[in-house]
């Protein structure tokens, strides 16, 4: 069960990792201004168990400190649409933070963040799935 906390770039390669090919829909993620977060949940793929099972937990992902969000190419009506998280990382600009979540098909979502905090945890039990995650060339 993975819980884990993100402060630096680095901390976010690892959540990076952790989240390859993660799915989600549309309606599960959500920026809430007033509490100055990002958050969502997704269905994790477990690339940590490498045998000849796969697994796939629901997880709980959000960043505190953000300021703002820019959604791009992610119809955002399309509430049942289903995303594929691709990476996630970070970059210092003009004394900003801006984190990336880079989804297959080429959307996108950035943080404008004061600083990176980033928390990721598993929630409840992992199920056996039969579809090992493939990437187009």
């Amino acid at each position: 069960m993975v819980k884990l906390k993100a402060e630096s770039p680095e901390d976010l390669a690892v959540f990076s990792s952790y989240l390859q090919d993660a799915a989600l829909k549309v309606e599960d993620f959500a920026y809430l201004p007033n509490q100055k977060r990002f958050a969502m949940v997704c269905n994790r793929f477990m690339w940590e168990h490498n045998g000849e099972r796969h697994f796939r937990i629901r997880a709980g992902l959000h960043f505190d400190n953000v300021n703002a969000t820019n959604v791009r190419n992610i119809p955002l009506k399309a509430k049942t649409q289903v995303l594929e998280l691709l990476t996630v990382h970070a970059v210092e600009q003009e004394g900003r933070t801006l984190i990336s979540l880079a989804f297959a098909g080429g959307g996108d979502i950035r943080l404008e963040a004061e600083y990176i905090e980033g928390f990721l945890e598993d929630i409840g039990q992992p199920w056996e799935t039969k579809n090992l995650p493939t990437h187009a060339d």
